[in-house]
């Protein structure tokens, strides 16, 4: 009976074991994925946004705006 007892207790004990190395495992994943995340949304993306304004407003500066193909070439784009 002691060896019974004993043997659950070191199954249980390594149960416990397994179970805290893969929770720190994914504990580690999920926070490189929202450290991930984080640094996108509040680094890369308002720097992508601010390019963004600054092309835009460039190419309506310059007069560029957004071009219209003819309809001649309209009629060649579609086939017929």
């Amino acid at each position: 009976m002691f060896v019974a007892l004993l043997s659950l207790l070191l199954i249980g004990l390594a149960a416990v074991v397994v179970a805290g190395i893969a929770l720190a495992i994914v504990g580690t994943f999920v926070a490189a994925v929202f450290g991930l995340a984080g640094f996108l949304l509040f680094k890369v993306a308002p720097l992508l946004l601010v390019g963004w304004l600054v092309v835009k407003l460039i190419t309506r500066a310059q007069g560029n705006g957004p071009r219209r193909i003819s309809e001649a070439d309209r009629r060649w784009l579609d086939g017929e």
